[in-house]
């Protein structure tokens, strides 16, 4: 059987993928906590191996990792090299996960509805029995 792959196939492909290696990459705590220092502003990899009791070179490493997740950028400031945090990239995170957390409260909702209609008409029932 042949399989057809369009241009659309390959962009959810790719979303997927991009997907998977953002998720993996918050996955780590460590990365988790760099991200956490980076949404109060820009740090030279110094400035986010201080809490750490890790070399510098594994908090370098951690921060190639989020690089390659488009999570996080660099810069050039003279002799520095910042990392920054990449809002636009956790923003699509976010809206991901809101895609599903929206379909869940919908279905919830419904469910509540269903069950108070149930607890309606059964309230009655129980009063005609006494």
């Amino acid at each position: 059987m042949k399989t057809l792959i369009t241009r659309e196939t390959r962009r959810v492909s790719d979303d997927d993928a991009a997907l998977d290696v953002a998720f993996l990459a918050l996955a780590d705590p460590v990365r988790r906590n760099i991200i956490a220092r980076l949404s109060r502003g820009p740090a030279t990899v110094n400035e986010l191996a201080e809490p750490f009791e890790i070399s510098k070179q594994a908090v370098s490493k951690h921060i190639q990792v989020l690089e390659q997740a488009q999570l996080v950028t660099r810069s050039r400031d003279a002799q520095r090299r910042p990392v920054h945090l990449n809002p636009a990239r956790l923003e699509s995170l976010t809206a991901w996960i809101d895609q599903y957390r929206l379909v869940r409260e919908g279905q919830f909702r419904s469910l509540d509805a269903v069950l108070e209609s149930s607890a309606g008409q059964a309230a009655p029932k129980a009063k005609d029995k006494r």
